[in-house]
């Protein structure tokens, strides 16, 4: 990664007489060598270039980090999607909980569909929940007799 201390010493050889040095550092190598043949175009670029430069390092870095794959945080992109998803994630328990308040709200009864609609989770993870509650006892399966659907039937609320 680009520092911009350095480049600001870079920017001061203009001083000795080797305008550019700067922007050849950001990766700007046309410009540089413009500059480092014109005296930094006759020293009117650069000291424009004494405001630019915070703006060309983290430009320069921005281009090192998308040919490495690495996001403005520092973590692998292809990773970015894997870290969300578990930084989401839900606990068992916490998923519980936001069916049984969905239940609860629903007088006792839910499906799968609205308990993924309830919860965020997605159905497989919804209907491994209540199938769990079913084994304990505290939930009993049926069928909605209008509609056929699953509905889990949680007695106690």
């Amino acid at each position: 990664m680009k520092n911009l201390g350095l480049s600001y010493a870079l920017w001061a050889g203009w001083l000795i007489g080797f305008s550019g040095l700067h922007r050849i550092y950001n990766g700007k190598i046309g410009t540089g060598l413009l500059w480092l043949f014109t005296g930094g175009l006759l020293g009117i670029g650069q000291l424009l270039d004494l405001l630019l430069i915070p703006s060309m390092v983290d430009e320069e870095n921005a281009n090192i980090r998308a040919k490495l794959g690495i996001s403005a945080t520092g973590v692998p992109q292809h990773y970015q999607g894997q870290i969300a998803e578990v930084l989401v994630k839900e606990t068992p328990e916490q998923l519980t909980v936001k069916l049984l308040k969905a239940a609860y709200n629903r007088g006792g009864k839910l499906s799968v569909t609205q308990g993924v609609m309830a919860t965020g989770a997605t159905f497989a993870e919804v209907e491994a929940t209540l199938r769990e509650l079913l084994k304990t006892g505290y939930v009993s399966i049926d069928n909605d007799p209008a509609t056929g659907i699953v509905i889990y039937d949680f007695h106690e609320l």
